[in-house]
């Protein structure tokens, strides 16, 4: 298992002070519970029309105690660069698949994540990075002790703390997409705007964003709650090779900065300063090659060295070009015991807040932090 932090000297790394965040920057929408709005008792409890949360072991706390350093660089073994690209373990005969699109999103049944060896694993990160999303049926994840599941995790890289989010009670380093029972989930959103979807790449503020990462759903509603995604590596194909020209070469500073601000209004916790990272718009996979657009509404701002207009007039032509691009696009619906596996690096999702109040809905995420992003030269893969 990757540990959760390396203490190594500093290299390169932004501090707040080296990156302006205007007072004007997009605000960041939060999908998720927070202190304030979340009833410990129902959940434990439940109610005469509730029944309790079915795991308790994975409900919500906010521990203020929970302190933590600034992170610290790493060296990321990419784990995809080892895989048997003929996928003998994780593809084998008795393995059912079913591609949901023709370029991103995958359904696996016949197999047990929790089995796999190493190779295995290896083959994991390899095909997660091609298909972007893997969806693995009747699956234990949510059964196996939370310290089991992340010694699963820490083996893509070093477990990442949330700043901000609920976490089980001793496990900080997983993070739950939380909504309790009788709660209206988009009620407060659609107050402001005309859709709950936040389109984020995780963490993409940070120095080392992740790369593969678990999600494993815990209850859901009847309906709703669907999980949508879309393929970064083919929104950068669908620009002209000129516009595609005029991309290299140029960064963007993604923060978390809003984030924190957002955490500390509604009461929740903050277990370490914000920070801003400069990553290149374009950036490079390093198991496949694949160059992607690595830009995301929720924690992207501006583009280093342009006028705010500038930036703006262009992130917002990328934003709206991945996000409207629905024949690259994927939306799962979550079924009981079911687990995700995507690349964070090669894709964008936003969770769909479009059931009414009743059903609880959360979701476990574990997130291991990958490589610095960068960018090959255009044409290079």
């Amino acid at each position: 298992m990757a540990p959760t932090a390396i203490e190594q000297p500093e290299t390169n790394q932004a501090s707040n002070t080296d990156i302006a965040i205007g007072k004007d920057a997009s605000p960041y929408m939060e999908q998720s519970a927070d202190p304030q709005s979340y009833n410990r008792t129902l959940e434990e409890e439940g109610s005469a029309d509730m029944p309790k949360a079915k795991y308790q072991n994975y409900l919500p706390t906010w521990n203020p105690a929970q302190k933590y350093p600034p992170l610290q660089p790493f060296a990321h073994t990419e784990h995809g660069l080892s895989a048997d690209k003929s996928f003998s373990e994780l593809l084998s005969p008795s393995v059912k698949t079913e591609d949901l699109t023709p370029s991103i999103g995958t359904v696996l049944s016949g197999i047990q994540l929790s089995s796999l060896s190493p190779a295995g694993k290896d083959q994991l990160a390899l095909l997660a990075a091609q298909r972007k999303v893997l969806v693995f049926l009747d699956q234990d994840f949510a059964d196996l002790p939370i310290s089991k599941a992340l010694e699963f995790g820490g083996y893509f890289g070093r477990q990442h703390i949330h700043p901000t989010s609920g976490s089980p009670e001793g496990y900080p380093e997983v993070h739950l997409v939380y909504r309790g029972a009788n709660e209206d989930p988009g009620a407060a959103i659609l107050e402001t705007r005309t859709s709950t979807t936040a389109w984020h790449s995780d963490i993409s503020y940070e120095q080392q964003p992740p790369g593969t990462t678990l999600l494993y759903i815990l209850e859901k509603p009847t309906t709703g709650g669907d999980t949508v995604f879309v393929d970064q590596v083919e929104a950068y194909r669908r620009l002209s090779p000129e516009f595609r020209k005029r991309l290299h070469g140029l960064k963007a500073v993604h923060s978390g900065i809003e984030q924190v601000n957002a955490a500390k209004e509604r009461g929740a916790l903050c277990r370490r300063e914000p920070v801003a990272s400069e990553h290149p718009i374009v950036r490079t996979h390093p198991a496949t090659g694949e160059k992607a657009l690595f830009v995301n509404p929720q924690f992207t701002r501006y583009i280093v060295g342009y006028k705010k207009e500038e930036s703006d007039m262009l992130l917002n032509f990328l934003f709206n070009h991945s996000l409207l691009g629905a024949d690259f696009q994927v939306r799962v619906k979550w079924q009981e015991r079911s687990v995700m596996v995507l690349d964070n690096r090669v894709t964008c999702h936003s969770a769909l807040l479009d059931w009414s109040s009743g059903p609880r809905r959360y979701l476990a995420r574990i997130t291991p932090q990958a490589e610095k992003p960068y960018e090959t030269p255009l044409g290079v893969n």
